[in-house]
């Protein structure tokens, strides 16, 4: 029997080992080691091309979250309540006891208006709450993002805040709110 011989090696084989372009190519396609998250190359179709860091998405996560959501919907009505309760309070004063003295002290008028805005900035501040949060919640378990959304939240929303009336009021609050919505949701899409 003969012995095995090793072939002669090959210059070419030899410089493709070597450092240059085939071998630097050749680790970038086989290896991981030499993969650059800036060297990935995606088509630009509108604008240039932004990758997100890990902070980032981790931010967006949180304000897209629906607690988060709830939160900010909460503290958003309470100071639109606060202005809506001091324009109301400003246009019909409250008089408790008409056969009291017509003429109001400063302190008395400005107790007033604080009570007003005070029950007007709490009620904004629970609809706004519950709103978003129960519409967070259904686009979260349907998966889409369309008008129905806001129709199916105002019901649940009017059905619920109505609920404290009785039976028929949950049911008229759930109607009304939600044609509300419903409305509103077809006007914002529009513009």
């Amino acid at each position: 029997m003969a012995e095995y011989t090793k072939p002669p090696l090959d210059k070419d084989l030899v410089n493709f080992s070597q450092k240059n372009d085939y071998d630097s190519l050749a680790k970038y396609l086989i290896g991981n080691i030499y993969r650059y998250r800036e060297n990935i190359i995606i088509p630009r179709v509108l604008g240039p091309v932004i990758i997100k860091t890990n902070e980032e998405k981790m931010i967006e996560s949180t304000i897209e979250s629906c607690p988060f959501k709830s939160l900010t919907s909460c503290i958003i009505g309470y100071g639109l309540g606060l202005a809506v309760g001091l324009f109301t309070s400003s246009l019909m004063p409250n008089m408790t006891d008409p056969m009291a003295q017509q003429n109001q002290t400063a302190r008395e008028i400005l107790r007033e208006m604080k009570t007003s805005m005070l029950s007007y900035a709490k009620n904004f501040a629970i609809l706004g709450a519950v709103f978003s949060g129960v519409e967070c919640c259904i686009e979260s378990a349907r998966g889409k993002s369309d008008w129905k959304n806001g129709t199916y939240a105002g019901g649940v929303t009017g059905g619920l805040i109505g609920l404290r009336g009785g039976l028929r009021a949950g049911v008229f609050g759930a109607a009304g709110f939600a044609a509300f919505s419903t409305v509103i949701d077809y006007y914002m899409h529009q513009r």
